[in-house]
């Protein structure tokens, strides 16, 4: 992979940083048609994690990895670097979802195991050599008015009513979540240790080269445009033939023919800064790399980076009409401008600082905002998504899930609520259009909405019914 300008034409900090430590491996798309037991098509986490235990739980299979771009080249080489427990459906709609099944006792269940997937991820880096820079510093999410505060003490109190302790999340002072994160104008916060800071790019890269070392092919630059009865069909007409195949697609799974309205891409857009100063970071804190939010509408995280840098992120920029997904949507001025002035309200230290990098990229987002793990024996096709931004850590579930339910085996895994959840699909355009921008609009409006009035924002939580509440 060529080495990438910063600002104007970069993909991310983190692929430019993966791009200069050594040269990319040549993955070319294939020369003819193939043969597999098993074709994925995306090499992103989703592609990459089921590849890794596939390959684990039976070496003899011949696994096939197909890639549009390269390596990690989507969501996975974009992100905020929280390889957390997150799902981006509440407790309580978890439970709902799986009340024929065991409800309250399901949804601890994929929480609990989401948390333990934290020291998965953990486990798989140190024992593959991985640098992904590592650090399970934990997340503390601010509370900034009074209002915010308000919902964290219900997210505390959420995850009580489901069993979890103080060793699972805890409610913080003032004075605790600031010295955390030295923010303006705390009120509290939250924290949980289930969450480390990760180099994104750094693990896809590292992923895609531990499973070539267990017999896996992956072809970049191949371009997949259908998948019918374990036939994968490219653009330049090969075809792969499988026994089963995985879609991994993630925000790119409208371009694949009969999937269109499946998963409705959304961007986010990030920042980084400039390595700071210890003089700075003693004012800003996340001393052990904590993971940061606060509890406002719209979202946004940060982290600060291995090499001293704050990299920084939020949502804001619009869906566009026909799930269409471009290289200039990477970048938009407006939003970016925003994500700037946002950090520089948090932390008025960096108001002076430089800016580095800006990039963005596309998320999976499924019509409820509810990830799910997927296999249908009739059309020989799993699939795994719809992670709404959460998906650093998920998609390792995802990955030993899809394994389960490839090779037949019955676990705890494949009796989790996620397992064979199927979404509604997304409404045609231009509805899809309407309701995803409605939906921004509606969450951004609500944060200014709040800090004017000081009360809770009525149209937010009408809104939150259509989301992962």
């Amino acid at each position: 992979m060529a080495s990438v300008s910063t600002l104007d034409g970069n993909l991310s900090l983190w692929l430019e940083q993966a791009s200069a430590t050594d040269a990319a491996p040549s993955r070319p798309a294939p020369d003819r048609d193939i043969e597999a037991d098993i074709a994925i098509v995306g090499a992103g986490y989703t592609g990459l994690w089921t590849a890794y235990y596939l390959a684990k739980a039976d070496p003899s299979l011949r696994i096939v990895v197909l890639e549009r771009e390269f390596a990690g080249f989507g969501a996975s080489g974009r992100n905020g670097g929280w390889c957390s427990s997150l799902f981006p459906s509440s407790l309580a709609k978890i439970a709902k979802v799986a009340k024929t099944s065991g409800g309250r006792d399901r949804a601890v269940a994929l929480q609990r195991t989401l948390n333990e997937t934290v020291d998965e991820v953990g486990r798989v880096v140190a024992a593959e050599g991985i640098d992904c820079h590592f650090a399970k510093g934990g997340t503390v999410i601010l509370a900034r008015t009074p209002i915010q505060l308000e919902r964290a003490k219900a997210s505390v109190e959420e995850e009580r009513s489901y069993g979890f302790g103080e060793e699972d999340v805890r409610l913080l002072s003032a004075s605790e979540a600031s010295a955390m994160a030295g923010a303006t104008h705390v009120l509290g916060g939250t924290f949980t240790p289930h969450c480390a800071a990760i180099q994104p790019a750094l693990l896809a890269r590292g992923l895609a080269e531990a499973v070539e070392r267990l017999g896996v092919t992956i072809h970049e630059h191949t371009a997949v445009t259908a998948i019918r009865d374990g036939v994968v069909e490219t653009a330049d007409g090969r075809h792969v033939r499988a026994g089963k195949v995985v879609r991994a697609t993630e925000g790119y799974t409208p371009s694949i023919a009969g999937f269109q309205r499946d998963l409705a891409p959304v961007y986010s857009l990030m920042v980084a800064t400039e390595p700071l100063p210890d003089a700075v970071w003693e004012q800003i804190g996340l001393a052990e790399r904590q993971t940061f939010s606060d509890f406002r509408h719209l979202i946004i995280y940060g982290q600060r980076t291995a090499d001293g840098r704050l990299a920084f992120g939020g949502r804001g920029a619009p869906y566009h009409f026909g799930s269409r997904i471009e290289a200039d949507f990477d970048r938009d001025d407006r939003v970016h401008a925003e994500i700037r002035r946002t950090l520089r309200e948090l932390f008025p230290v960096l108001k002076d600082t430089t800016f580095t990098h800006r990039w963005g990229g596309a998320l999976g987002v499924p019509r409820d905002w509810f990830a799910s793990v997927c296999y249908d024996p009739a059309r020989r096709l799993g699939w795994a998504g719809g992670y709404v931004g959460d998906g650093v850590g998920a998609t390792n579930l995802a990955g030993r899930t899809l394994a389960d339910l490839l090779t037949g085996d019955d676990t705890e895994r494949t009796r989790l609520p996620w397992v064979n959840h199927r979404s509604p699909r997304w409404e045609p355009e231009p509805f899809r259009w309407l309701g995803a921008n409605i939906g921004l609009r509606t969450m951004s409006a609500a944060d200014a909405e709040e800090e004017r009035t000081g009360k809770a924002s009525v149209r937010a939580k009408a809104f939150g019914r259509f989301l992962g509440h």
